[in-house]
């Protein structure tokens, strides 16, 4: 069994205001062992986020077992100068699998006047597991500016799609720089997506392709059909949420993820974050 596990875990701080890390790992020890750990709202030296630290350093140091990943969305000079560390702020991935090749894949910002938005990224690492090599790639899309997160989707797609086919189609053989990555077109995308089942962004990301790539698919739906989704936000914390509970953090798979999905599950008992984290478990037995 393959486990992978994504949660927005807002840079730590809980409903209570508290930030504690050892609390985050804790949850995520508590829904079983996961052999990879994909992380949103991560921080590092953003004082009024982490007090000034080094979160990934820290969850790196919580996890020993695994190999850490960091893109940073955000990245700035500090504010006492530039001898003091950068601010930085994005999406982390910790892997106890063997990992491939990575990347960081910066997603669009374009102009949207008036209304606050950030920078914005996708990290992906290809990982081996006993079922063969997989692409993992986790992200958190706009919040506020609504065509970000339209444009977002559709380079996500893209990503997904380049990906494939040079996996149809790989390059010439060669070695150092220009050695073709392990990168296969089987692909889980996980996340905050800021979006909600029955949006329009929620139907771009699922739909079709053409020159042969399949279409990406609601884990959600292959372990669970038609039963609507446990909610993943909004259920303690009322006051950044006063719409209630809702979901919008999303495993999307190929379908050879798909057909190996024995659950998707929701935590929704803890207030360790506004969101809630998921697990996905993959059987392991190769098909065909």
């Amino acid at each position: 069994m393959t486990e992978i596990l994504t949660w927005n875990i807002q840079a730590g701080k809980g409903v209570d205001g508290r930030v504690d890390l050892t609390r985050t790992a804790a949850v995520i020890r508590s829904m079983g062992d996961a052999d990879i750990i994909c992380l949103q709202e991560v921080s590092r030296f953003m004082p009024e986020l982490d007090g000034g630290s080094d979160q990934v350093e820290q969850i790196a140091d919580l996890f020993p077992d695994h190999s850490a990943w960091f893109g940073a969305g955000v990245d700035m000079i500090a504010e006492d100068g530039p001898t003091a560390p950068r601010r930085s702020f994005g999406n982390m991935i910790l892997s106890r699998l063997p990992v491939l090749c990575a990347f960081r894949h910066t997603l669009p910002q374009p102009a949207a006047p008036g209304i606050k938005h950030m920078a914005r990224q996708a990290t992906e690492v290809n990982v081996s597991t006993p079922a063969g090599p997989l692409r993992v790639m986790t992200t958190h899309l706009e919040f506020n500016a609504v065509g970000h997160r339209a444009a977002q989707v559709a380079r996500l797609r893209e990503l997904h799609f380049e990906g494939a086919r040079n996996a149809h189609d790989p390059p010439a053989e060669a070695r150092g720089p220009y050695a073709p990555p392990v990168r296969p077109e089987t692909l889980v995308l996980c996340g905050d997506f800021n979006f909600e089942p029955e949006s329009n962004d929620y139907t771009a990301m699922l739909a079709s392709f053409d020159k042969g790539v399949g279409r990406l698919v609601d884990a959600w739906r292959c372990a669970h059909g038609a039963k609507p989704h446990d909610p993943t936000c909004g259920i303690h914390d009322h006051t950044q949420w006063p719409d209630g509970a809702h979901c919008r953090d999303f495993f999307f798979v190929t379908s050879d993820v798909c057909a190996r999905t024995t659950d998707v599950r929701v935590d929704t008992q803890t207030d360790a974050s506004d969101h809630q984290p998921l697990l996905l478990s993959l059987n392991d037995e190769r098909k065909g």
